[in-house]
This record gives C-alpha cells, sequence and structure tokens, in this order.
C-alpha cells in the first residue's frame, strides 16, 4: 500500500483555500487506485478554537472535501475535521474515507490539549477506531494523543497494525514528536505515520517533519520542513513477519501464540 502524507501550511481560518491548497499538492503526487492519503489536524482552518468557524456538522464542507478526493483517486483518504456536538461544543476527530464515500472510521481525540486551552472547546473522545484497508487494520490517532502510549495499546490489543496520527505539532516540541513516533514503532511492532502541518498561526509555528516509521523504528520517509507530499510505500510482510519472530506482543498479553502465527499468514 502507498500512503502520502500530506504536508500542508493551513491558512488560519480559511477553509476554501486550505481546500484548494491541498486539492493542489495532491494532484501534484497524483496518487494511484488504492492509496491511502493523510492530512493533517484540522487541515481546513488550522488549529483553532474558534468553534463558529471551525465546527461543521457532520457531512460538512470538509468532509465533502474528503469524499470528492476519496472519489477522485479511487483512495482511502483521512483528514481532521471538527464536528458539533448538539451542547455547541466540538469534537476533533479524524475521518477515514473510502472511494464510494462511506465513512470507514470517525475517531473523536481522546487527549484535548489542555495547555491550548482545547479541553475547553472539545469533547474528549473515549475509545479507539479500527478500519481496513488493502488487507491492513489502522487506527487513525490524533496529535497529543501521541504522548500517551496506554492508547497505542489499546489500539493494537484491537488488532491495529498501523498507528496514523495527524497533527498540528510546533517546532518548539518537534523533537518529542520524531522520538515518541519512534517509540510507538517500536514499543508495538507496527508501523506509525505521523502527519503534521508546517508553516505558522497567530499561535505557533510548525515545521513539518512528517514521518513514516517501520515497524523496527526506522524512519523510511521523512517531509522534511516544507509544505509537499511525501510517500512511502507500507509493506503488511514486514509488520507479520517482525511480530511472528519477535515475542514482545504475546509477552505483553497483546498477542497469543496462535495470533502470531496468523499474522506470520
Amino acid at each position: 500500500m502507498k500512503a502520502h502524507l500530506v504536508q500542508i501550511d493551513s491558512a488560519w481560518e480559511d477553509r476554501s483555500a486550505n481546500h484548494a491548497k491541498a486539492r493542489k499538492l495532491i494532484a501534484e503526487a497524483n496518487p494511484q487506485p488504492g492509496s491511502l492519503i493523510i492530512l493533517p489536524e484540522t487541515f481546513s482552518t488550522g488549529f483553532s478554537m474558534n468553534l463558529p468557524v471551525t465546527a461543521e456538522p457532520e457531512g460538512g464542507l470538509s468532509e465533502q472535501f474528503l469524499r470528492e478526493i476519496a472519489a477522485q483517486y479511487q483512495s482511502c483518504v483521512i483528514g481532521g475535521v471538527v464536528t458539533q456536538t448538539s451542547d455547541n461544543r466540538g469534537l476533533n476527530q479524524s475521518l477515514a474515507i473510502a472511494p464510494d464515500g462511506s465513512i470507514l472510521a470517525r475517531y473523536t481525540k481522546n487527549y484535548p490539549f489542555s495547555m491550548g486551552g482545547e479541553d475547553k472547546a472539545h469533547v474528549a473522545g473515549t475509545s479507539v477506531s479500527l478500519f481496513e484497508w488493502q488487507g491492513l487494520r489502522i487506527a487513525p490517532l490524533i496529535c497529543y494523543d501521541l504522548r500517551f502510549p496506554e492508547l497505542a495499546r489499546d489500539a493494537v490489543r484491537a488488532g491495529a497494525e498501523v498507528l496514523i496520527y495527524i497533527a498540528a505539532w510546533p517546532v518548539k516540541r518537534i523533537q518529542h514528536w520524531i522520538t515518541l513516533l519512534q517509540a510507538r514503532a517500536i514499543e508495538n511492532l507496527a508501523y506509525v505515520i505521523g502527519v503534521n502541518r508546517c508553516g505558522t498561526d497567530p499561535q505557533f509555528t510548525y515545521t513539518g517533519r512528517s514521518l513514516v516509521v517501520d515497524p523496527h523504528g526506522i524512519i523510511i520517509a521523512d517531509a522534511a520542513e516544507q509544505e509537499r507530499v511525501v510517500s512511502a510505500q507500507i509493506e503488511p510482510a514486514v509488520i507479520r513477519d517482525w511480530r511472528a519472530h519477535f515475542p514482545a506482543l504475546k509477552d505483553a498479553g497483546l498477542m497469543t501464540n496462535a495470533e502470531c502465527r496468523m499474522s506470520n499468514g
């Protein structure tokens, strides 16, 4: 499976500009059918807590945009949206949409970023979500979730082989981002994909560093700091052979011997 990480400099609270920018970047990458296309957290508006601007109903403009991209490229598309609740708060979500427009997963960020006031605006999720694409079991996660290893463990316990963190992670803590993505890959014997934004907003500077990390913790794709799309091949056999060979998940009580053997086909 080919994964395409769309590292975008999101214009502040400008949905139409960001949709146009993302569309252009994806067109330049020209993903082939069956790909996985991933956009950052709150890519449509930037990481704003201005809910009258950012929050959309289910099926809103950003969700429609993701559906259009999925259909156009006959690929699975993941992107961050803010959905409005009945009590006028928000849900920071990662949507995974299939080529036919169906929603494969709608994951709500479990750990709103309290340091940035997100806990006042967004309601926390309470569980992980999984979906299957190209024979791989994938768990979407969001930004600050990366600092909580138990959440990744919950996803792996549910069967995840690929963990995808979409983010708006600022430059001040970018080394944490890189190190934690590698740690989550090593400890879970999983591919880990982190898709961050670049550029600036009224509060932070972002230096991208969208990464694909293999199950051994090796970085196999790095978008550096520019606005661009970086791509990498995700190989199911790499995950399954390593899990069958190395007993860490079995010893942690996350997989049985039989499941390890099944992982290896």
